[in-house]
């Protein structure tokens, strides 16, 4: 049985879905202001494991992501510009034309990256109504109040507030976190934020007797109990999602409809490292898929790093450690392509990777799995396609076409062998170069040579 670990109570647990083999499944999409990073995508990457595991399993998925095109303040406390206005600045273009922009860069990478796409996607901008009705809702319920800028929801009205990040284990004063301003309590947070006097925005709806624009947590909300319902299976995100906007989430959307728990299981991803801090555009030291390709690398190579650690752990980024994932991967690729096409596998291999991938998620452990059967040889290329499924790495193409090599540099490599293997490191570069002027490259492996076109 696949167990997952739900942030809510902290452990693992059997995953048992509320409609029988149909799962429903909603993942926090980014906020299409800018490219997003691969420290983002370890989240994305994330959420389509579990999705491909879900599927492996025999469950039909009901996807949702969505699309943040508007609300999401430059501090999540409420405070400073709106990220698609400081977009539009930065760039000369209109809000509008920066969260196209941004989104077609995102789902370009999502291709890139083997992500399957959700069955819906949703914007924030085209459920506008639907995330009034809420507030509304909320307004009704006796959840809110007003203040000069908007309208707030009362965390103290709201029974068991914070269970997701343990808020009730924290000792937080009043303007520890944010600037308390007209708020009344430290955790409360705007659900409808309205337009300054003589502040001109592109983004802005009339309700609530003046023009505005939506919080950045009722958004997600809305739009997930649109095409989820008052309550669903799983709902993913990176894991500061979980201290802040995820607790908001779960305030509302309880609050609104007296149905709880809104959702059964929480999965949160872990942080991706760079220089032992958390990539974030705000520190400057991020990456995106983009600039790895421009470097020679495959983006399935990134997913390959990403799938050599737990989704709970820390993971830090390095060149040094992509550049040993895409030997790694093209290695895998090259053991795979030697591989009888069916009939060589250990009958206990697929419960072996069963096992792996339904103990939350352990794709190290899957990956092992796959490994130790090549090295035993008792493996074969059906059941890699099988697995892929749930990889996603594109580990057989059996439209490549085998690489032709010419006379002359097959020449070339046996007598680059013959001086490796004499250890005449100077007549096997000189060699090297040869091959490369010839029109390909060499990688030493364990092996042996590889010869790949250049």
């Amino acid at each position: 049985m696949l167990e997952l670990f739900n942030t809510l109570s902290r452990q693992k647990e059997p995953f048992e879905p509320l409609h029988g083999k149909e799962v429903s499944l909603y993942t926090c999409g980014p906020t299409v202001y800018d490219y997003v990073h691969i420290g983002n995508h370890r989240t994305n990457i994330l959420g389509d494991i579990l999705k491909r595991v879900l599927k492996y399993n025999g469950y039909k998925v009901n996807h949702v992501m969505n699309i943040t095109d508007v609300g999401h303040l430059t501090d999540d406390a409420d405070q400073g510009e709106d990220k698609m206005e400081k977009g539009s600045k930065r760039e000369g273009k209109t809000a509008w034309e920066i969260a196209d922009f941004y989104t077609s860069a995102f789902k370009d990478d999502l291709r890139d990256l083997h992500i399957l796409e959700p069955s819906t996607w949703c914007k924030a901008t085209d459920h506008i109504d639907q995330q009034i009705e809420q507030v509304q809702q909320l307004i009704d319920r006796g959840f809110t109040y007003e203040t000069a800028d908007g309208i707030y929801m009362d965390t103290t009205k709201v029974e068991g507030y914070g269970a997701l990040a343990q808020l009730d284990k924290q000792e937080l004063k009043a303007g520890a976190r944010v600037d308390m301003a007209d708020k009344r309590n430290p955790h409360d947070f705007a659900l409808w934020k309205f337009t300054k006097e003589g502040e001109s925005r592109q983004m802005e709806w009339d309700a609530f007797g003046r023009k505005g624009f939506p919080g950045w947590h009722i958004e997600c909300s809305a739009m997930a109990m649109k095409y989820l319902g008052e309550q669903f299976d799983i709902h993913t995100g990176g894991i500061d999602l979980s201290r802040v906007h995820h607790v908001n989430e779960i305030a509302q959307a309880e609050s609104a409809t007296g149905q709880t728990p809104w959702v059964k299981y929480w999965v949160h991803g872990e942080f991706l490292l760079m220089g032992g801090e958390k990539m974030a555009k705000s520190l400057g030291n991020l990456m995106t898929i983009s600039a790895l390709k421009d470097e020679g690398f495959d983006p399935l190579a990134y997913r390959y790093f990403v799938l050599q650690a737990h989704y709970r752990k820390q993971l830090n980024f390095t060149k040094e450690a992509l550049e040993a994932a895409q030997h790694g991967l093209e290695n895998l690729r090259r053991q795979v392509e030697k591989l009888p096409d069916r009939g060589a596998h250990d009958p206990m291999l697929r419960e072996a990777f069963l096992n792996a991938i339904n103990d939350d998620l352990n794709m190290p452990e899957a990956l092992a799995v796959i490994w130790k059967a090549i090295k035993d040889g008792n493996i074969d290329k059906e059941t890699v396609i099988r697995f892929d499924k749930v990889l996603g790495l594109k580990l057989h193409d059996p439209n490549k076409k085998p690489l032709k090599i010419p006379a002359e540099v097959q020449a070339l490599l046996d007598e680059r062998q013959k001086a490796r293997d004499e250890k005449n490191w100077e007549l096997s570069d000189r060699l090297r170069d040869q091959i490369a002027e010839a029109g390909f490259a060499v990688e030493d492996t364990p092996d042996g040579q590889h010869l790949s076109e250049s």
